[in-house]
């Protein structure tokens, strides 16, 4: 016996994002060499950033 209403989706009351896969082309994995730049110049910031207080707190105590 054939319905009397046609069967309807049920509402979503919320918004779904869907993401689009990705092409091997644009997502590259990360290098270890990325990684050690990264560090190198992580590094180099703090060595700065500490060549920098010792440079103030000697020209403030003399």
């Amino acid at each position: 016996m054939p319905r009397a209403l046609p069967a309807r989706r049920v509402a979503r009351h919320h918004l779904v994002l869907h993401r689009q896969p990705h092409s091997p082309s644009r997502a590259r994995p990360v290098r270890t060499s990325d990684l050690v730049l990264a560090l190198l110049g992580v590094v180099l910031l703090g060595g700065f950033a500490l060549l920098a207080a010792y440079a103030l707190t000697l020209g403030a105590g003399g």
